[in-house]
């Protein structure tokens, strides 16, 4: 099976030793997405509406580099600080993936990398 790396400027660059996503056949895994803006590189200041919708634009981003649209996921895991937010993160997706939803996981986290509330991961197929 070829393993090619998916890159866009469109989206934050990874502040690791990981790549925005990594296509595997007909499957892409999409790195988890914090509220980064792309432009500057730093954590957005806002609500956590603002913050999750920058997770989802971030992701969509990624999707589009490899080809595709958020209504390829089939699993999305969302990791948060806080689950009193886990009613915004329902509305803000409904935003971007249309029903039948896919697969997801919500987890509750003690910390995140630079600060942040709220990350998003992400598996779109092509097939």
């Amino acid at each position: 099976m070829t393993r090619r790396i998916i890159h866009t400027d469109k989206a934050p660059q990874a502040i690791g030793t990981y790549s925005q996503a990594v296509r595997a056949g007909d499957t892409v895994y999409i790195s988890g997405q914090i509220p980064f803006d792309p432009a500057t590189g730093k954590l957005i200041e806002g609500d956590i509406d603002a913050e999750i919708r920058r997770c989802f634009e971030n992701l969509k981003a990624i999707a589009e580099a490899a080809g595709a649209g958020l209504d390829r996921a089939v699993k999305f895991t969302v990791f948060l600080t806080d689950l009193a937010h886990f009613a915004t993160v329902n509305e803000i997706m409904a935003t971007f993936v249309d029903k039948p939803y896919p697969a997801r996981a919500a987890i509750g986290v003690a910390q995140l990398p630079k600060g942040a509330r709220v990350e998003v991961e992400c598996v779109l197929h092509l097939g």
